[in-house]
């Protein structure tokens, strides 16, 4: 097939192909006497696999990478490099729907009052771009990635960052109560420790994690469940899809501003009824924070601070506060000097 063939039969302008061609994306052959390009069946379908890949809004360098992983049939590093890319779009769909959000209630401020002040203008504009710059400000300054392999030995012999370990996640299973046909999720999932106890008990469970590796060992240990490239303040699943939502040893890797942004997240993902289990590092108030903090520094704890200043331990009352504002039901239980459980359950009408 010649140019204008490829271009009718793809609903594609001449122009775009030979910028992929110019881009080094395709290389068709050139026929010796006028120098036409010649497509063939292979070219074709490598085109339309770009504009695929184009439409899912992956650029061009990104385009580059992908195919490369096509060629070389890595077809684990392809997968990442499309996760990848629908985390990101799902991040800017989250972006877009607070934007209508907040026009929205910019409209019935104006039907309500017959005006719009300034100031609600202002107020409503710069919380929307909070949200949109917490989303893009978290990193993984913990390189999680490289922790992947040695992870699930290093739970079992750290006495600080994770003692109770597996008492804390026997007990999520436990006040979570999971019935058969129901579906969870499981945020920060990791390995996978958390979600396998409700999997032995015949429960459907999903899985979101921001590190490739961690994703990888989970999906070698538990084909069944459906894991997704995301993190907690953009979870890449549509509204209303668990029963209920749990997460252990992930919450304080975000800030506590961050924190409420994720329970928002968390919310927007579940059920009317679903409810939500979170373990985690964390002080009863602010209080207890600072005199912990005070009693680490008069006991010479340098290691224990300096490692404590790279986290963002929650405020379990300001959780308590949180759901009660926003009509759940919660228990709570310290388990150590610095580990929580606190289950919420919505209050039905």
């Amino acid at each position: 097939m010649q140019i204008k063939d490829v271009a009718n039969k793809l609903n594609i302008s001449p122009r775009a192909i030979r910028f992929y061609e110019d881009k080094g994306l395709i290389s068709p052959s050139k026929q010796e006497n006028n120098l036409y390009r010649t497509f063939t069946d292979k070219e074709i379908w490598r085109l339309q696999t770009i504009i695929s890949l184009r439409e899912s809004g992956m650029s061009v360098a990104d385009i580059q990478k992908a195919l490369f992983e096509v060629d070389t049939d890595d077809k684990e590093q392809l997968q990442y490099y499309l996760e990848m890319q629908r985390s990101v779009v799902f991040a800017q769909w989250l972006e877009f729907k607070q934007i209508i959000e907040t026009t929205d209630t910019m409209i019935e401020l104006l039907k309500q009052n017959n005006s719009l002040p300034i100031d609600d203008i202002f107020t409503l504009a710069e919380g929307s771009k909070r949200l949109r710059e917490m989303r893009k400000n978290w990193k993984d300054t913990w390189n999680f990635d490289q922790q992947a392999l040695t992870h699930d030995e290093r739970v079992l012999h750290n006495d600080n960052e994770y003692k109770g370990y597996d008492e804390v996640l026997d007990l999520t299973l436990q006040w979570v109560k999971p019935r058969v046909g129901e579906k969870g999720l499981d945020l920060g999932t990791g390995t996978g420790n958390l979600a396998q106890r409700f999997l032995q008990k015949g429960i459907h469970m999903a899985g979101v994690d921001q590190s490739k590796e961690m994703i990888k060992l989970c999906q070698s240990k538990h084909p069944q469940m459906d894991i997704k490239l995301g993190n907690l303040l953009a979870i890449p699943y549509m509204d209303n899809q668990f029963d209920f939502l749990v997460t252990s040893f992930a919450f304080h890797h975000i800030s506590n501003e961050q924190q409420l942004l994720a329970l928002d997240e968390m919310r927007r993902v579940l059920k009317s009824h679903g409810r939500i289990c979170i373990a985690d590092l964390m002080f009863e108030t602010e209080s207890a924070q600072e005199q912990y903090m005070n009693d680490l520094r008069a006991n010479g704890r340098t290691d224990l601070l300096s490692t404590m200043q790279d986290q963002h331990y929650g405020i379990c009352s300001s959780l308590l506060s949180w759901f009660d504002d926003n009509g759940y039901i919660t228990k709570h239980m310290k388990l150590n000097d610095l580990l929580y459980i606190v289950y919420a359950v919505p209050i039905q009408p």
